[in-house]
């Protein structure tokens, strides 16, 4: 499966992104869902946590913890496109790996990663990994599904052999409790969530997610998202002194017209006037 959209270019093939950006625009997303292992071949990745900015350029990896709440931008850099490969590994790819594994092999007493991201050294694994994909950013080289299931079974194994937490933090299948819709939105509207998402994230599933929304607001989810992003970005830029270009990505939007669309359509002048 496969997406264009001005000249952005992503090719799926079984869990396994090939990402394509060639803009003076930056292309954002955010909040994983799932673990991903992010490698770069050109341009620059960048993962923005609070305060805290980290930097993932041409040749290095990246483990993003599922359930994080960061910020993600793919950039170019000068006349370097963004390309990059985004490896997602789901519970139940992993739940059946697991199941296919020597429990021997688990280390005793190894805790979990805590931070959200980790930056992988230079492995020969992780190499040689990366750079036998390289082929299918080719988009009329169509790769088997089972060569990526493969692949991803490669970087499970590349990312136990570089440290032992990864075995508690990959193989943790514990389900998120119910939690409450509006208090999670409020502190995560910001972040580029589908609704099945959103729903996984409360401990809901799609229909009860739905059912439990419409009994606290009049709008439909996807609109009181947009709202509530529309309204913090107006306060930035009128309150804060923000730019524009600033408070597009920090609010959820995607990119700069989809969010000066939005931004007229509610208030009736553009974010700049």
């Amino acid at each position: 499966m496969s997406f264009i959209k001005d000249q952005y270019t992503v090719f799926n093939y079984r869990d396994i992104f090939f990402s394509y950006h060639m803009s003076e625009d930056k292309r954002c997303s955010s909040m994983a869902l799932n673990h991903y292992l992010v490698y770069v071949y050109s341009g620059e990745y960048r993962i923005i946590e609070g305060k805290k900015r980290t930097v993932i350029r041409p040749g290095e990896c990246v483990f993003v913890r599922r359930d994080n709440r960061v910020n993600m931008e793919k950039l170019s850099v000068g006349d370097q496109p963004f390309r990059g490969i985004f490896m997602m590994l789901k519970r139940p790819f992993l739940r059946s790996l697991y199941q296919k594994m020597e429990k021997r092999e688990f280390p005793a007493g190894a805790g979990k990663f805590r931070q959200s991201t980790v930056i992988l050294p230079a492995t020969t694994e992780i190499e040689s990994l990366f750079l036998s994909l390289t082929p299918y950013f080719d988009s009329s080289v169509v790769p088997a599904d089972e060569m990526m299931e493969l692949k991803q079974i490669e970087g499970v194994y590349s990312l136990l052999n570089i440290d032992k937490r990864f075995y508690p933090t990959l193989f943790d299948f514990t389900e998120p409790w119910k939690i409450d819709i509006l208090g999670f939105l409020e502190q995560n509207y910001m972040y580029d969530l589908s609704m099945e998402e959103i729903a996984s994230f409360t401990g809901r599933s799609l229909s009860t997610f739905k059912r439990d929304f419409k009994k606290l607001s009049d709008l439909p989810p996807q609109k009181w998202l947009i709202q509530r992003r529309l309204k913090a970005a107006y306060d930035m830029i009128k309150q804060d002194g923000k730019r524009v270009s600033e408070v597009y990505c920090e609010v959820g939007f995607k990119n700069l017209s989809h969010f000066s669309v939005a931004f007229k359509k509610q208030y009736g002048f553009s974010p700049g006037k």
